[in-house]
Protein backbone atom coordinates (compact mmCIF):
# COMPACT_ATOMS: atom_id res chain seq x y z
CA UNK A 1 0.00 0.00 0.00
CA UNK A 2 1.30 3.26 -0.89
CA UNK A 3 1.06 6.39 1.85
CA UNK A 4 -1.49 8.32 -0.18
CA UNK A 5 -3.65 5.55 -0.12
CA UNK A 6 -3.92 5.02 3.51
CA UNK A 7 -6.84 6.50 5.07
CA UNK A 8 -7.14 10.09 5.41
CA UNK A 9 -6.32 11.74 9.07
CA UNK A 10 -4.64 8.62 9.83
CA UNK A 11 -0.96 9.49 11.38
CA UNK A 12 2.22 8.38 9.19
CA UNK A 13 5.73 7.37 10.34
CA UNK A 14 8.59 8.43 8.21
CA UNK A 15 10.64 4.78 9.01
CA UNK A 16 14.21 6.15 7.27
CA UNK A 17 14.03 9.22 9.36
CA UNK A 18 12.67 7.59 12.53
CA UNK A 19 15.78 5.22 12.84
CA UNK A 20 18.39 8.14 12.00
CA UNK A 21 16.62 9.85 15.22
CA UNK A 22 17.04 6.62 17.03
CA UNK A 23 20.76 5.80 15.91
CA UNK A 24 21.86 9.68 16.79
CA UNK A 25 20.60 9.31 20.49
CA UNK A 26 21.90 6.07 21.25
CA UNK A 27 25.26 7.15 19.72
CA UNK A 28 25.81 10.32 22.11
CA UNK A 29 25.30 8.10 24.81
CA UNK A 30 27.10 5.47 23.95
CA UNK A 31 30.03 8.01 24.06
CA UNK A 32 29.61 8.83 27.81
CA UNK A 33 29.28 7.22 31.40
CA UNK A 34 25.63 8.43 31.61
CA UNK A 35 23.18 6.18 29.73
CA UNK A 36 19.67 6.39 28.22
CA UNK A 37 16.32 5.36 29.14
CA UNK A 38 13.75 6.04 26.41
CA UNK A 39 10.40 7.59 27.63
CA UNK A 40 8.09 5.69 25.73
CA UNK A 41 5.33 8.37 26.86
CA UNK A 42 5.72 10.10 23.25
CA UNK A 43 4.85 7.21 21.13
CA UNK A 44 3.23 4.73 23.52
CA UNK A 45 4.27 1.86 20.57
CA UNK A 46 5.75 -0.98 21.54
CA UNK A 47 7.23 -1.40 18.10
CA UNK A 48 9.10 2.10 18.63
CA UNK A 49 10.52 1.14 21.86
CA UNK A 50 11.73 -2.18 20.35
CA UNK A 51 13.88 -0.22 18.29
CA UNK A 52 15.44 2.32 20.47
CA UNK A 53 16.61 -0.77 23.05
CA UNK A 54 17.99 -2.54 19.62
CA UNK A 55 19.95 0.33 19.29
CA UNK A 56 21.82 0.13 22.11
CA UNK A 57 23.06 2.47 25.07
CA UNK A 58 19.79 1.65 27.14
CA UNK A 59 19.39 0.64 30.74
CA UNK A 60 15.50 0.39 30.19
CA UNK A 61 12.48 1.98 29.38
CA UNK A 62 10.92 5.05 30.95
CA UNK A 63 7.05 5.12 30.76
CA UNK A 64 4.32 7.71 32.52
CA UNK A 65 1.20 4.95 32.85
CA UNK A 66 1.11 1.50 34.28
CA UNK A 67 -0.76 0.64 30.99
CA UNK A 68 2.75 1.66 29.41
CA UNK A 69 4.87 -0.43 31.52
CA UNK A 70 2.11 -3.16 30.84
CA UNK A 71 2.62 -2.45 26.88
CA UNK A 72 6.34 -2.79 27.03
CA UNK A 73 6.36 -5.40 30.14
CA UNK A 74 7.16 -8.60 27.38
CA UNK A 75 10.27 -7.28 26.27
CA UNK A 76 12.24 -4.74 28.63
CA UNK A 77 13.18 -5.87 32.19
CA UNK A 78 14.06 -2.68 33.63
CA UNK A 79 10.68 -0.58 33.84
CA UNK A 80 11.41 3.13 35.75
CA UNK A 81 7.18 4.72 36.15
CA UNK A 82 8.67 7.74 36.23
CA UNK A 83 5.18 9.24 37.73
CA UNK A 84 3.67 9.27 41.55
CA UNK A 85 0.81 6.22 41.25
CA UNK A 86 -1.10 6.11 44.55
CA UNK A 87 -4.87 4.23 43.87
CA UNK A 88 -4.71 0.37 44.94
CA UNK A 89 -5.59 -0.63 41.17
CA UNK A 90 -2.56 0.91 39.93
CA UNK A 91 -0.13 -0.41 42.75
CA UNK A 92 -1.28 -3.48 42.15
CA UNK A 93 -0.93 -4.16 38.49
CA UNK A 94 2.69 -2.33 38.92
CA UNK A 95 3.31 -5.10 42.02
CA UNK A 96 2.32 -7.78 39.20
CA UNK A 97 4.94 -6.18 36.47
CA UNK A 98 7.65 -7.08 39.30
CA UNK A 99 7.34 -10.66 39.16
CA UNK A 100 10.10 -11.16 36.79
CA UNK A 101 11.19 -7.97 36.06
CA UNK A 102 12.78 -4.79 37.75
CA UNK A 103 9.99 -2.09 37.56
CA UNK A 104 10.77 1.09 39.64
CA UNK A 105 8.38 4.17 40.84
CA UNK A 106 8.49 7.39 41.15
CA UNK A 107 7.10 8.14 44.74
CA UNK A 108 7.20 12.10 46.90
CA UNK A 109 5.25 11.45 49.45
CA UNK A 110 4.41 8.86 52.63
CA UNK A 111 1.14 8.04 51.39
CA UNK A 112 2.77 6.85 48.49
CA UNK A 113 5.59 4.54 49.73
CA UNK A 114 2.88 2.63 51.76
CA UNK A 115 0.42 2.36 48.68
CA UNK A 116 3.08 0.73 47.18
CA UNK A 117 4.58 -0.91 49.64
CA UNK A 118 1.16 -2.39 50.91
CA UNK A 119 0.69 -3.95 47.01
CA UNK A 120 4.36 -5.21 47.02
CA UNK A 121 3.82 -7.11 50.08
CA UNK A 122 0.45 -8.51 49.01
CA UNK A 123 2.09 -9.48 45.90
CA UNK A 124 5.28 -10.63 47.36
CA UNK A 125 7.88 -8.99 45.56
CA UNK A 126 9.72 -5.88 45.82
CA UNK A 127 9.19 -2.31 43.78
CA UNK A 128 12.12 0.09 43.53
CA UNK A 129 11.32 3.68 44.31
CA UNK A 130 13.23 6.77 43.24
CA UNK A 131 12.64 9.93 45.46
CA UNK A 132 11.09 12.48 42.99
CA UNK A 133 12.33 16.00 43.37
CA UNK A 134 11.02 19.27 42.14
CA UNK A 135 13.91 20.40 40.29
CA UNK A 136 12.27 23.42 39.24
CA UNK A 137 9.52 22.42 37.24
CA UNK A 138 7.10 23.27 40.21
CA UNK A 139 5.37 20.06 39.56
CA UNK A 140 5.73 16.75 41.61
CA UNK A 141 8.70 16.15 43.86
CA UNK A 142 9.87 16.91 46.91
CA UNK A 143 12.42 19.29 47.61
CA UNK A 144 16.31 18.58 47.34
CA UNK A 145 17.85 18.33 50.61
CA UNK A 146 16.10 17.39 53.76
CA UNK A 147 12.93 16.32 52.56
CA UNK A 148 14.23 14.28 50.14
CA UNK A 149 16.61 12.70 52.35
CA UNK A 150 13.82 12.24 55.19
CA UNK A 151 11.24 10.28 52.36
CA UNK A 152 14.65 8.43 51.47
CA UNK A 153 15.42 6.71 54.77
CA UNK A 154 11.51 5.82 55.39
CA UNK A 155 12.06 4.19 52.10
CA UNK A 156 14.47 1.96 53.23
CA UNK A 157 12.71 1.31 56.07
CA UNK A 158 9.63 0.51 54.41
CA UNK A 159 9.43 -3.50 54.02
CA UNK A 160 8.67 -4.38 50.45
CA UNK A 161 10.22 -1.49 48.83
CA UNK A 162 13.61 -0.71 47.58
CA UNK A 163 15.51 2.85 47.05
CA UNK A 164 17.49 2.94 44.46
CA UNK A 165 17.96 6.50 44.13
CA UNK A 166 16.49 9.78 42.60
CA UNK A 167 14.81 11.53 39.86
CA UNK A 168 14.11 15.00 38.84
CA UNK A 169 12.76 16.41 35.63
CA UNK A 170 14.11 19.49 34.47
CA UNK A 171 10.51 20.18 32.18
CA UNK A 172 10.65 23.66 32.54
CA UNK A 173 13.54 23.98 30.77
CA UNK A 174 13.01 21.81 27.49
CA UNK A 175 11.77 24.16 25.56
CA UNK A 176 13.38 27.07 26.06
CA UNK A 177 14.75 28.38 22.73
CA UNK A 178 18.42 29.79 23.24
CA UNK A 179 21.29 27.45 23.90
CA UNK A 180 22.96 28.96 26.56
CA UNK A 181 20.71 30.03 28.77
CA UNK A 182 18.86 26.31 28.71
CA UNK A 183 22.06 24.68 29.56
CA UNK A 184 22.36 27.06 32.47
CA UNK A 185 18.95 26.28 33.99
CA UNK A 186 19.81 22.92 33.25
CA UNK A 187 22.58 22.49 35.15
CA UNK A 188 21.26 24.55 37.92
CA UNK A 189 18.50 22.05 38.05
CA UNK A 190 20.96 19.34 37.71
CA UNK A 191 22.88 20.32 40.68
CA UNK A 192 19.87 19.71 43.36
CA UNK A 193 19.58 16.76 42.02
CA UNK A 194 23.23 15.45 42.38
CA UNK A 195 23.92 17.20 45.48
CA UNK A 196 20.80 15.29 47.01
CA UNK A 197 22.27 11.80 45.20
CA UNK A 198 25.25 12.37 47.27
CA UNK A 199 23.64 13.57 50.64
CA UNK A 200 21.79 10.22 50.44
CA UNK A 201 24.96 8.12 50.25
CA UNK A 202 26.60 10.18 53.06
CA UNK A 203 24.13 9.15 54.73
CA UNK A 204 24.23 5.55 54.01
CA UNK A 205 21.49 5.33 52.20
CA UNK A 206 21.39 3.74 48.47
CA UNK A 207 21.20 5.90 45.67
CA UNK A 208 22.29 4.15 42.13
CA UNK A 209 20.13 5.83 39.93
CA UNK A 210 20.21 9.35 39.26
CA UNK A 211 17.43 9.73 36.66
CA UNK A 212 16.95 13.38 34.66
CA UNK A 213 16.70 14.76 31.70
CA UNK A 214 14.30 15.19 28.18
CA UNK A 215 14.84 16.01 24.51
CA UNK A 216 15.73 19.40 25.16
CA UNK A 217 18.27 18.49 27.84
CA UNK A 218 19.59 15.02 27.14
CA UNK A 219 23.13 16.90 25.91
CA UNK A 220 23.60 18.79 28.53
CA UNK A 221 22.00 17.02 31.96
CA UNK A 222 23.31 13.99 30.46
CA UNK A 223 26.52 15.49 30.34
CA UNK A 224 26.37 16.73 34.57
CA UNK A 225 28.85 14.49 36.09
CA UNK A 226 26.62 12.39 38.63
CA UNK A 227 23.67 12.23 35.94
CA UNK A 228 23.30 8.08 35.47
CA UNK A 229 20.32 8.33 32.76
CA UNK A 230 18.17 10.54 30.49
CA UNK A 231 14.72 10.04 29.99
CA UNK A 232 14.07 11.77 26.31
CA UNK A 233 11.20 10.26 24.13
CA UNK A 234 10.11 13.01 21.98
CA UNK A 235 13.06 12.59 19.78
CA UNK A 236 12.22 9.64 18.09
CA UNK A 237 8.87 11.26 16.40
CA UNK A 238 10.11 15.18 16.88
CA UNK A 239 7.44 17.86 16.81
CA UNK A 240 7.45 21.06 15.55
CA UNK A 241 8.23 22.97 19.12
CA UNK A 242 11.12 20.73 19.73
CA UNK A 243 12.26 21.25 16.26
CA UNK A 244 12.87 24.84 16.93
CA UNK A 245 15.12 23.91 19.96
CA UNK A 246 17.48 23.33 18.17
CA UNK A 247 18.35 19.58 19.17
CA UNK A 248 19.75 17.66 16.04
CA UNK A 249 17.12 15.11 15.25
CA UNK A 250 14.52 15.09 12.56
CA UNK A 251 10.75 15.52 11.66
CA UNK A 252 9.54 11.80 11.62
CA UNK A 253 5.73 11.37 11.46
CA UNK A 254 3.14 14.14 10.09
CA UNK A 255 -1.32 13.57 9.71
CA UNK A 256 -2.32 13.01 6.65
CA UNK A 257 -5.09 14.92 5.59
CA UNK A 258 -7.25 15.67 2.67
CA UNK A 259 -8.34 18.96 1.39
CA UNK A 260 -12.26 19.16 1.65
CA UNK A 261 -13.16 22.78 0.33
CA UNK A 262 -11.30 25.90 -0.98
CA UNK A 263 -13.39 28.12 -0.03
CA UNK A 264 -11.76 31.06 -1.21
CA UNK A 265 -8.63 31.74 -3.64
CA UNK A 266 -6.65 32.02 -0.38
CA UNK A 267 -8.24 29.59 1.59
CA UNK A 268 -8.73 25.98 1.75
CA UNK A 269 -9.88 23.10 4.55
CA UNK A 270 -8.44 19.90 5.43
CA UNK A 271 -9.92 17.34 7.80
CA UNK A 272 -7.29 16.92 9.65
CA UNK A 273 -9.06 19.03 12.75
CA UNK A 274 -7.79 18.90 16.49
CA UNK A 275 -9.68 15.28 16.84
CA UNK A 276 -6.30 14.06 15.08
CA UNK A 277 -3.69 16.46 15.91
CA UNK A 278 -3.23 18.47 19.14
CA UNK A 279 -2.98 22.31 19.13
CA UNK A 280 -1.47 23.04 22.91
CA UNK A 281 2.10 23.54 21.95
CA UNK A 282 0.35 25.54 18.73
CA UNK A 283 -1.24 24.91 15.13
CA UNK A 284 0.40 22.24 13.16
CA UNK A 285 2.69 23.23 10.19
CA UNK A 286 1.97 22.20 7.08
CA UNK A 287 4.71 20.17 4.44
CA UNK A 288 5.00 20.43 0.91
CA UNK A 289 2.69 22.99 0.01
CA UNK A 290 4.78 26.25 -0.53
CA UNK A 291 3.46 29.58 1.97
CA UNK A 292 0.77 27.18 3.08
CA UNK A 293 -0.16 28.41 7.29
CA UNK A 294 -2.82 26.14 9.70
CA UNK A 295 -4.96 29.49 10.80
CA UNK A 296 -7.19 27.44 13.03
CA UNK A 297 -8.21 23.60 13.81
CA UNK A 298 -11.80 22.76 14.72
CA UNK A 299 -12.71 19.15 15.52
CA UNK A 300 -12.81 18.02 12.26
CA UNK A 301 -11.18 20.95 10.04
CA UNK A 302 -7.67 22.72 9.75
CA UNK A 303 -8.17 25.99 8.04
CA UNK A 304 -5.51 26.81 5.84
CA UNK A 305 -4.17 29.96 4.45
CA UNK A 306 -2.63 29.75 0.88
CA UNK A 307 -1.42 31.75 -2.14
CA UNK A 308 -4.07 32.90 -4.29
CA UNK A 309 -1.87 31.34 -6.94
CA UNK A 310 -1.65 27.89 -5.27
CA UNK A 311 -3.19 25.07 -7.60
CA UNK A 312 -3.66 22.88 -4.58
CA UNK A 313 -7.49 21.48 -5.73
CA UNK A 314 -9.71 19.34 -3.35
CA UNK A 315 -9.14 15.93 -2.88
CA UNK A 316 -5.76 16.86 -2.89
CA UNK A 317 -3.46 14.90 0.32
CA UNK A 318 -2.11 16.94 2.67
CA UNK A 319 0.95 16.79 5.49
CA UNK A 320 0.43 18.44 8.91
CA UNK A 321 3.24 18.49 10.97
CA UNK A 322 2.15 18.48 14.83
CA UNK A 323 3.40 20.65 17.25
CA UNK A 324 3.47 18.66 20.50
CA UNK A 325 4.49 14.52 20.17
CA UNK A 326 2.50 12.47 22.92
CA UNK A 327 -1.03 13.89 22.96
CA UNK A 328 -1.40 13.78 19.62
CA UNK A 329 0.26 10.19 19.40
CA UNK A 330 -2.57 9.32 21.73
CA UNK A 331 -5.36 10.10 19.39
CA UNK A 332 -4.65 7.46 17.03
CA UNK A 333 -4.96 3.72 17.51
CA UNK A 334 -1.94 2.91 14.98
CA UNK A 335 0.73 4.64 13.17
CA UNK A 336 1.22 3.76 9.78
CA UNK A 337 5.35 3.09 9.43
CA UNK A 338 6.37 4.36 5.95
CA UNK A 339 9.45 4.18 3.84
CA UNK A 340 9.19 6.66 0.51
CA UNK A 341 5.64 6.23 -0.19
CA UNK A 342 5.20 2.79 0.48
CA UNK A 343 3.76 1.74 3.86
CA UNK A 344 5.81 -1.56 5.16
CA UNK A 345 4.19 -1.80 8.60
CA UNK A 346 0.93 -0.74 10.46
CA UNK A 347 2.32 -0.75 14.26
CA UNK A 348 -0.74 -0.33 16.79
CA UNK A 349 -0.48 1.86 19.78
CA UNK A 350 -1.05 -0.26 22.57
CA UNK A 351 -0.81 1.98 25.56
CA UNK A 352 -2.47 4.98 24.20
CA UNK A 353 -5.81 6.11 26.52
CA UNK A 354 -6.46 5.55 30.32
CA UNK A 355 -7.83 2.06 30.34
CA UNK A 356 -8.36 0.30 33.51
CA UNK A 357 -8.05 0.93 37.29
Amino acid sequence: MRSEDSPTTELIVEGPALDRNIARMAAFFAAGACRLRPHVKAHKTPAIARRQLAAGSCVGLTCATVLEAEAVAGFCDDILIANEIVSEGKCARAAALARGRRVTVAVDSNEGLEALAWAARAARVTIGVLIDLDVGQMRCGVAPGEAALALASRAVGTPGLVLRGVMGYEGHVQPVRDRDERAALARRAMAGLVDTAARLRDAGLPCDIVSAGGTGTFDISGRVAGVTEIQAGSYVLMDTDYGEVGVPFEAAFYVLGTIVSRPAPDRCVADAGHKSTTKDHGLPAVADLEGAVVTSLNDEHAVIAIPPSSRVQIGDRVRLRPSHTDPTVNLHDVLYAVEGERVVEVWPVTARGYRRA
